[in-house]
Formats: structure tokens, C-alpha cells, sequence
């Protein structure tokens, strides 16, 4: 069976082998070249003329459309796993009368199918984990930079949490093929179940994994110089991209006076003379305060390897009702 498994698959396998190693090429030298450009970055501050800002905001841009664009590759690898690997692998052999040939030898068809879920799942891991440890190293210098590991996009192709993904969506793409039994009509259902899940978890289902951190925070001159500044929401003044170092940051922060009371535009006018630093001056001795709830920067680990689990763990439970189904549901 295994090599039945791999004759049927390694017109796949080398395809997916030739896409990898042209990535690794790129990565390498896009990850060398990031090196060189923040060593650069680094030594800004003792070469005269050097505007530190400057340069940084040069380094965010020049590299971003090159991260951006395999990262959002490696979002589509899972997808491309459970919709050309998965949902073809039984279906296939349904639709052209293969699997008659093996059952029908002294192959049990639990053995059958779980000889291709373990061959196949296990490629689709280390394909997408080559380039998610690929994609980690090469970007690692401008994710330090920007500490923003909890970025949606970054988290999704960062590290090891993609493994789950390529596996649930392999599994996933079998089981629906599995059911469904057309090959094209089992396409499409993985791919709009998988896309529904990547966009379900991380807005809906991650933020609220861990209880988040919550405290009160004195509105300081240091906590303005953390935000992209003041703004207007429903009638109430809240710092507009308030960060901590790291952290993900889950809530609005909306400025309160002492008595725990919203203020308003009106409150603050009085400070705002034109002149930066005298207006933070001003603002801060009103007493103000914010709330902000966040998940720390030191739970980056925690949410890799519990989404990893929990994709597993999905990807797990899928395989067994394939198992199950298989000697009833499949003649």
C-alpha cells in the first residue's frame, strides 16, 4: 500500500518539492538581505546625517510587499493542501473504481485509508512547516523591529501553528470527499469550510483562548507617545492605536476622568494650544485614565502551541470519522 500510496501521489510530492526548494532559494536571500538592511538600520545612530525614523520607516517598506507577498502564499498552502490533496484522495478512487482492485485484495480498507491519510498528512506538514520555519527565519529581524508577532497575518504564517493548518485541511478535504464522494463538489466545500475557519479564529475565537490582561492605566505624556494619537468615537476621547511593547492589544481605550466618568471634546480644549509638549503637560494633569486589555507579549508560545493543538485535535477527530465511515458508508 505505501507504494501504491506514493505512486499515486508523487507526481504531487515532486511538484510540491520543486515549489519548496525554488522558495527556500528566495527566502534565503531575502533573509540575508533583511540581515544586511538592519545592520544598517543599526548603525544609523552613530553615522552622521541618519535620521533613526527615517530609516526605519525605509526598512518597513522596502521589505513589507516581499514578506507580505509569501506570507500570504503560505496562508494559501493549507487551503491548496486540503483542496488538491485532501478532497481528491478518496473521491478519485471512487470515481474511476480503483479502490474495488485493492479491497478486493488481502488489503482491509481501514488499512487502506489509514496508509494514506498518515503519507500524505505528513507531507502536507512538512511542506508547509519548511516554509513557515523558512518564512520565520528570513523575517525574524523586521518582526523584532515591529513586535507585532500577534498581527493576524503574522501569527497565521509564523512558527508552528500553520502545521495544524495543513493538516486539518488535508483531513478536512478527505473527509468532505469522503461524503460527498464528486471530486469537484468536494473541492469547493473544503476550500469555503477552511477559508471560514481562518477567518473565524482569529477574530472570533483566539482573542478569547486566554482571559485577557486588563488594568487601568494613568493617561501620561509616555502613554500618549504609545498611541497614534486622540480621536472621536460616539462622543467619548480614546487613544487611536494604543500599544504595549508586544502585546496584543484587544480593547478601545477611552479616557475617563477621575470619577470613572467618559469625557469629551469639550474637556480637553482648553489644552490644546498648538504647542506638543505643553498640551501632553496640560492633558496629563487632568487626572485622566484608560482601561486596556491585552494579551501579553510572553503568551506569544502559549497561542502557537494551542492552536496547534486544537487544529490537531479537529484533524484528529475528522480522521476518525473517515475510519468510522469507511467500512459503512462506502461500497
Amino acid at each position: 500500500m505505501i507504494w501504491l500510496t506514493w505512486r499515486q501521489f508523487r507526481a504531487q510530492a515532486l511538484t510540491a518539492s520543486g515549489v519548496l526548494a525554488a522558495l527556500a532559494v528566495y527566502l534565503l536571500f531575502l533573509g540575508l538581505a533583511i540581515r544586511n538592511s538592519h545592520a544598517d538600520l543599526t548603525d544609523c545612530p552613530n553615522v552622521a546625517g541618519c535620521s533613526i525614523n527615517v530609516a526605519m520607516s525605509d526598512f518597513k517598506h522596502q521589505y513589507s510587499p516581499f514578506l507580505g507577498l509569501t506570507g500570504a502564499l503560505l496562508i494559501a498552502v493549507p487551503a491548496i493542501i486540503g483542496t488538491f490533496w485532501g478532497a481528491p484522495l478518496i473521491t478519485r478512487e471512487l470515481e474511476t473504481g480503483t479502490h474495488r482492485l485493492v479491497w478486493n485484495q488481502s488489503v482491509t480498507r481501514t488499512y487502506w485509508l489509514a496508509v494514506k491519510l498518515v503519507i500524505v498528512a505528513l507531507a502536507s506538514a512538512v511542506v508547509t512547516g519548511a516554509l513557515s520555519l523558512l518564512l520565520t527565519w528570513a523575517a525574524s529581524p523586521y518582526d523584532a523591529l515591529l513586535g507585532d508577532r500577534f498581527n493576524a497575518f503574522s501569527f497565521a504564517t509564523r512558527n508552528i501553528a500553520p502545521l495544524g493548518y495543513a493538516v486539518f485541511a488535508f483531513i478536512l478535504g478527505t473527509t468532505v470527499g469522503l461524503i460527498v464522494r464528486r471530486t469537484l463538489p468536494a473541492m469547493a466545500i473544503t476550500l469555503a469550510v477552511f477559508a471560514t475557519f481562518q477567518i473565524l479564529v482569529p477574530a472570533v475565537v483566539r482573542p478569547h483562548v486566554i482571559p485577557p490582561v486588563t488594568e487601568q492605566v494613568a493617561f501620561t505624556t509616555e502613554a500618549l507617545q504609545q498611541a497614534d494619537g486622540l480621536g472621536i468615537s460616539d462622543g467619548a476621547v480614546q487613544l487611536v492605536g494604543y500599544t504595549v511593547p508586544g502585546a496584543w492589544v484587544l480593547s478601545n481605550t477611552i479616557l475617563r476622568n477621575a470619577a470613572g466618568e467618559r469625557i469629551s471634546r469639550g474637556d480637553l480644549e482648553d489644552c490644546m494650544r498648538g504647542n506638543l509638549r505643553r498640551d501632553a503637560e496640560c492633558l496629563e494633569a487632568k487626572n485622566l485614565h484608560f482601561t486596556v486589555s491585552y494579551q501579553p507579549a510572553d503568551r506569544y508560545w502559549t497561542f502557537q502551541w494551542l492552536e496547534l493543538a486544537v487544529f490537531l485535535l479537529l484533524a484528529g477527530l475528522l480522521a476518525g470519522f473517515a475510519f468510522w465511515r469507511i467500512p459503512r458508508g462506502v461500497n
